[in-house]
């Protein structure tokens, strides 16, 4: 019988296997920890929910749109993010969720408003609010911002493999302190996020600091990518068939400014008309439904005080705005639906 091998690589092996196993414990039971504490409250822990701690949007979102408190999302980025979701709540009698995330385009719009029907398979409305990123012609729609697309995974293995990130195991050590506290500071609820404050704080309250951002004329060219095809509209008819017949969506064209306006005759503005005319033909594909066209030479667009830049409106339009998303809903809605 031949004897087990011995000297140092016999010592060396039995060194790398206690190694290996006590790495894949560790890991087994990080995952095991970070599952059970949920950081960013996606409602996958058996443990039940408690809410986050104050954050950015991209992570809240998670939480935010699988609430049960809310029946109607508005889903964008920071061109609707100033929508009031509590005003707009009042207007329709309908609880919305304002889950809006800056720098985001259609790739991960999309992903949010399959997360929102994954946990409200019968919502009352959504509003969506496709803008110039909608106009590209990558079918990826990739963008060079970060976004934890696994955060919103409808697969187990997708999102076990996100929370070994270290950014997240990160979250992990502050949900552990956070939970600890006895009152701890929770993250709104609605997702309602007001620019306005960041926007001041950084001079636009000055007539002579943001006129050189809104008043800066577009080309008569169309932006490189963007003068069709236009995926997006693909995308958002495909997203379309999971919201219920019954459901009104309304899809918003955010306001710009004038002069972010194209002159007409121009390609720029034969690009915009043929990428609002995909989305409009997408979006009539489900029955009630309706496109607001905010992106057009209208008053507002002139007005020099309703503007921070070119694509950044301020309160009174963005009320306007909401009277114009609620009037939309209540167009679409069956009669025995209507706001009291």
């Amino acid at each position: 019988m031949a004897a087990p091998p011995s000297g140092p690589d016999a010592a060396w092996g039995g060194f790398a296997r206690g190694f290996l196993v006590s790495a894949l414990c560790l890991v087994a039971g990080y995952l095991a920890l970070a599952f059970a504490l949920d950081p960013y409250d996606s409602g996958r822990s058996p443990l039940g929910t408690v809410g986050i701690r104050p954050q950015g949007p991209r992570t809240a979102a998670a939480s935010r749109g699988r609430d049960p408190a809310f029946r109607g999302a508005i889903i964008g980025n920071s061109h609707i993010q100033l929508i009031e979701p509590e005003r707009l709540s009042g207007l329709t009698g309908i609880p919305f969720v304002q889950l809006a995330i800056p720098a985001t385009g259609p790739g991960e719009q999309f992903v949010v408003l399959d997360w929102f029907l994954r946990h409200h398979p019968h919502p009352q409305a959504i509003v969506l609010a496709p803008d110039d990123f909608w106009c590209g012609d990558d079918p990826a729609f990739r963008n060079d911002k970060p976004f934890p697309f696994w955060l919103f995974a409808s697969d187990l293995p997708g999102y076990l493999r996100g929370l070994m990130r270290y950014a997240v195991a990160q979250e992990v050590i502050e949900r552990i302190g956070w939970l600890t506290r006895k009152r701890r500071p929770l993250a709104r609820a609605d997702g309602w996020w007001d620019y306005e404050p960041d926007y001041l704080r950084l001079g636009f309250g000055e007539e002579a600091h943001r006129a050189p951002y809104r008043d800066k004329p577009v080309p008569d060219g169309p932006e490189r990518g963007r003068a069709g095809p236009f995926p997006a509209a693909d995308a958002l008819r495909a997203a379309l068939r999971a919201v219920p017949a019954q459901t009104p969506v309304v899809a918003v064209l955010p306001p710009v400014a004038h002069a972010a306006l194209p002159r007409p005759g121009t390609p720029r503005a034969a690009a915009e008309a043929a990428c609002k005319a995909a989305i409009g033909e997408a979006l009539a594909s489900h029955p009630r439904s309706a496109l607001l066209d905010w992106r057009r030479d209208r008053p507002e667009a002139r007005d020099p005080d309703l503007f921070f830049d070119g694509s950044h409106y301020r309160h009174p339009l963005a009320r306007r705005v909401s009277e114009d998303i609620a009037a939309a809903i209540a167009r679409l809605r069956a009669p025995t639906e209507q706001a009291p």
